[in-house]
């Protein structure tokens, strides 16, 4: 019997214009080839799967030190052989990203609520992805990995709301992040074309903290 394949997949998101978004490649070879798909690749278990997965990031992003966790594992999500693969998801803050800019296999970012059917069962897999993320707000300072390090509340409440899939009260939302401890003043303002200046905040850790 021919072992089956291990492969690990990334699902890589971004705030961009106010949206939750979702990196893929566009397949130049067979199978699935002129659809999209997650960015990975085999596992020749010459590192660890969460190194195969790190790496596979930075090659896609072109960032590193990025927040990266384990989503699960599945098997035949590839129909064509016998495979395994082990998902990851990964949150990058927009202006660290620099795509690779390649004909072969391209990427693109795509919004989460808009995307086209992809290859092997990818859907599925960004669906359980944006499940854990939401969960995790409830209970974490997980935003960081998609906001700078200096912030509005404004852009703060939007993060949640892209990822949420639903607005919320601006009031409420402030208070309960002012209460949380996750997030503190800089003493700053940001100053942006004739709007009132907007005082801006950062996360009191830069590291996964849970409340």
């Amino acid at each position: 019997m021919t072992p089956p394949v291990v492969a690990t997949i990334v699902v890589i998101f971004a705030m961009i214009d106010g949206s939750l978004q979702v990196l893929l490649v566009h397949r130049s070879a067979e199978p699935e080839r002129g659809r999209w798909a997650l960015p990975g690749g085999r596992w020749d278990g010459s590192m660890t799967l969460e190194e195969a997965a790190g790496r596979k990031l930075v090659e896609e992003t072109g960032a590193s030190d990025l927040y990266l966790e384990q989503l699960f594992t599945a098997s035949n999500l590839d129909a064509t052989q016998p495979s395994v693969a082990v998902a990851y998801f990964a949150l990058v803050e927009q202006r660290r990203v620099r795509l690779r800019s390649s004909e072969e296999w391209p990427p693109a970012w795509h919004r989460v609520d808009a995307l086209p059917a992809l290859a092997f069962r990818n859907n599925e897999v960004i669906a359980q992805a944006v499940t854990r993320v939401r969960a995790k707000l409830e209970y974490t300072n997980l935003a960081y990995g998609l906001l700078p390090e200096r912030f509005t509340l404004r852009q703060l409440q939007t993060t949640y709301e892209a990822i949420l899939g639903e607005r919320l009260d601006r009031r409420n939302f402030r208070k309960r992040m002012l209460s949380s401890g996750l997030i503190a003043p800089t003493g700053e303002l940001e100053r942006a074309g004739a709007h009132r200046p907007a005082s801006l905040y950062r996360f009191t850790s830069r590291e996964p903290v849970f409340l």
